[in-house]
């Protein structure tokens, strides 16, 4: 089972949070706010994003590469792909 599965719901909140921050930044910049309200706005989005993304990528890190089972081959190669997946993400993220 897929650690993403077993917080389903508690990462669906997360992201219905934060796509209610969006929105609220797409009004602010209908209604023409100031850069200031705007501004706070972006960063509470992206605080929440990056939240979002800690907390998927910690679960991540514990299910794939620390528990994971050493024992065989397959896990092995199984361990190595999530490291591997695990420094793309953090590429993409530090773009």
């Amino acid at each position: 089972m897929s650690h993403t599965i077993k917080d389903k719901q508690k990462l669906l909140n997360r992201v219905r949070r934060i796509r209610g921050q969006l929105d609220s930044i797409e009004r602010a910049l209908e209604e023409e706010k100031g850069c200031m309200e705007i501004l706070h706005q972006i960063t509470s989005c992206r605080g929440a994003m990056n939240g979002l993304l800690a907390t998927v990528l910690e679960d991540h890190i514990r299910t794939h590469l620390i528990d994971a089972p050493h024992d065989s081959t397959e896990h092995h190669e199984d361990h190595t792909d999530a490291r591997e997946q695990l420094i793309d993400v953090v590429r993409s993220y530090l773009k």
